[in-house]
């Protein structure tokens, strides 16, 4: 009859979940999780907006930026009072119906435009500005 102190103790095999998975947890922790955080950061930036309102003038510049992420980008020149220096007004588009109704508009005079701010968009392949126009109706002259 052995004794318990007598008796040598075996180590067990230490493959837990860990040490056999490690190469998947650095995967997630270094791509899979950056990549969740930032789908969710963008897509909240973009969904809820800061602020909404209309501007009025006329579209000096419109044009279709970018080399990877295209994004349609102009500026609105507004003007109080003929003769007074206009203000400027920088916009971006992302929807490509909205852009070809600027396009369109353009050569009408005077356009009024629907837009909503979004602040914290992670990066500029969204637009460069954070003013997104949504709306545009031409006003005449």
């Amino acid at each position: 009859m052995t004794s318990p102190e007598s008796q040598s103790h075996v180590a067990g095999p230490t493959h837990g979940f860990a040490r056999r998975n490690w190469g998947k947890l650095v995967l997630l922790a270094l791509v899979i999780v950056p990549a969740l955080v930032f789908t969710i950061w963008a897509g909240m930036a973009l969904t809820y907006s800061y602020s909404s309102g209309l501007r009025v003038g006329f579209v000096q510049k419109f044009s279709h930026k970018g080399w990877i992420c295209k994004t349609w980008e102009g500026e609105l020149a507004m003007v109080n009072m003929p003769g007074a220096l206009s203000q400027i007004f920088v916009f971006s588009v992302r929807s490509d119906s909205v852009a070809n109704a600027i396009n369109d508009a353009m050569a009408k005079g005077r356009l009024e435009l629907h837009y909503e701010e979004h602040r914290g968009v992670p990066t500029r392949c969204f637009g460069e500005t954070n003013y997104f126009v949504t709306g545009v109706r031409s006003i005449g002259n």
